[in-house]
């Protein structure tokens, strides 16, 4: 975790405080159930609860013994057994490490997930209101990086509102895989511990029951919550990769906002650079790098080992961290982004109605003429507007083989702009659910 990329309520779950706090909540809820069951003594897990609860675990103490037993979770049961006095020999019975520490993990990831899908949700707010502010405003749409056809601004930023809907569907199906419960004992057998007191912890901490665990949680669950991440990193590049090429000069369309004070450059005074969204595209890389790590934890030996174990202590807090960093960030941006709409109709402009290739092409093979031939015909004067000979609707009026299917008021009329856009409303009213 890089605290320049970091921010307090994410970084709060994977604290060293949070992380023991909810090993002894699990403890705690195994033995009030085991209590239930007669398995310990009810005053023991109402001791265990009473001073337990408002301790505040010593992070130094239990590195300390830790440094001795090379083992974490003997480490806390032994420095909650110095709080707890007696009584905390109850506590651990028949459980596992795993237990503890894969439903320790599925409580941390489903904290992570509630925020991350809040991050989404300011972001979709975000890309919404600048969609519908600029739902008419037209611009160039661009295929290979060069000017294709009419599309509208608010239209684009719709598409990327789109895409972040279905990251947070992402997320919330990777929340709900991921929040399981394990308490089964050794090799999952349940043999010394009853699965009653499983589903009294899982019930406690909001989790589902894991069905078959084999000591640890199976990794698939894991794979699949990291993979989701990956992909939400790579919708924020996408549209990071956008702003940052309609910030280059040559194009200027929009750009990040640039604060009073704000310094561009070191030795040139004069630059305004989309630092944020190139940010948010180095982020990304690094949220991704975790996906193949949880991949390949999914092959573990036999019942269980601990090659998950190390790489999970980076992947957790690393790829979650980041990822709430890099929404935020992105949310900001959009909120911000300064748009230029007379600059977008300048570029649309720019390459001399070329943009109206297709309309003309198509209304030449409703005049009858073969769809090969309408081609070739507007392809030739396309490339004449192309090298500046003149625009492409003077050239078209000016070419006989053209005018003997089409008018020139026939012509002219291809070329308005409104034609583009007339599904515009509809499209938004498809995704928003109004015009």
């Amino acid at each position: 975790m890089i605290p320049r990329y970091a921010r307090p309520a994410m970084t709060a779950v994977w604290s060293a405080e949070t992380r023991f706090r909810i090993w002894f909540e699990i403890e705690a809820h195994a033995a009030d159930a085991m209590a239930e069951l007669g398995v310990v003594p009810k005053a023991a897990a109402a001791a265990i609860w009473a001073k337990g609860r408002t301790a505040k675990f010593d992070v130094a103490r239990i590195d300390e013994i830790e440094r001795e037993v090379k083992h974490d979770v003997i480490a806390f049961l032994t420095h909650l057994s110095e709080i707890v006095g007696p009584e905390a020999r109850f506590v651990h019975q028949g459980m596992t490490s795993s237990d503890v520490l894969d439903t320790c993990l599925a409580v941390q990831l489903t904290r992570a997930s509630d925020i991350l899908i809040a991050d989404v949700d300011k972001l979709l707010a975000a890309l919404k209101a600048r969609a519908l502010e600029h739902k008419h405003t037209p611009t160039i749409g661009r295929s290979h990086g060069i000017h294709a056809e009419p599309t509208t601004f608010g239209l684009k930023l719709l598409g990327y509102y789109a895409e972040f809907q279905r990251a947070r569907a992402r997320l919330e199906a990777a929340k709900a895989e991921i929040a399981t419960c394990a308490i089964s004992g050794p090799v999952g057998t349940f043999a010394s511990v009853d699965p009653r007191v499983e589903a009294h912890v899982a019930k406690a901490l909001g989790l589902a029951v894991e069905p078959v665990s084999t000591q640890v949680i199976p990794r698939d669950r894991h794979a699949a919550f990291f993979a989701a991440l990956g992909v939400v990193a790579s919708s924020l590049e996408r549209l990071a990769v956008e702003i940052r090429h309609l910030q280059r000069t040559e194009v200027l369309e929009a750009e990040e906002f640039f604060s009073k004070g704000q310094k561009g450059s070191s030795s040139m005074p004069h630059k305004r650079n989309p630092v944020l969204s190139e940010n948010v595209v180095g982020l990304a890389r690094m949220v991704r790098s975790a996906v193949v790590p949880a991949l390949e934890n999914v092959a573990l030996w036999h019942e269980r080992d601990i090659s998950h174990s190390s790489v999970e202590r980076f992947i957790g807090p690393d790829a979650t961290i980041t990822l709430d960093f890099a929404l935020d960030r992105t949310a900001g941006i959009i909120e911000k982004l300064v748009v230029y709409p007379a600059r977008m109709r300048e570029n649309l402009e720019r390459t001399r109605g070329l943009v109206h290739s297709q309309r003309v092409l198509l209304a030449l093979t409703q005049k009858g003429v073969a769809r090969e031939d309408s081609y070739r015909l507007v392809q030739k004067n396309a490339m004449r507007a192309w090298n500046g000979e003149g625009t492409l609707l003077e050239l078209l009026k000016a070419d006989p083989d053209v005018t003997k299917a089409l008018s020139a008021e026939e012509l002219e009329g291809l070329f308005d702009l409104a034609y583009h856009f007339k599904q515009v409303d509809a499209t938004f009213a498809r995704v928003l659910g109004t015009a």
